[in-house]
């Protein structure tokens, strides 16, 4: 491989500036202070510790949802037995 073919593949340094940017504009915990520049390894920390916290919140948003479902479904099972019993009790 040429290095001509790596250079042109590779991100120049105003792209890689931009991303870091476009990477602060999207964390809370950054995003408050706009004019404010914090380092490229600060955001990308950030970004990190960011990406954990979503994980953990869809893994716990999953789980309460698993379990309402759950607990709606007992819900239903019940209904359909009492609502049986009573119309048998009409016949």
């Amino acid at each position: 491989m040429s290095s001509r073919t790596t250079r042109a593949s590779q991100p120049t340094e105003d792209e890689i500036k931009e991303l870091i940017l476009k990477l602060q504009a999207l964390l809370p915990r950054l995003n408050h202070r706009p004019n404010t520049k914090a380092s490229a390894s600060t955001i990308l920390e950030e970004t990190c510790s960011y990406i954990k916290r979503l994980h953990k919140e869809v893994g716990d948003l999953s789980q309460r949802l698993s379990q309402l479902l759950h607990d709606s479904a007992e819900f239903v099972e019940v209904d359909e037995e009492l609502i049986t019993r009573l119309l048998s009790n009409i016949n």
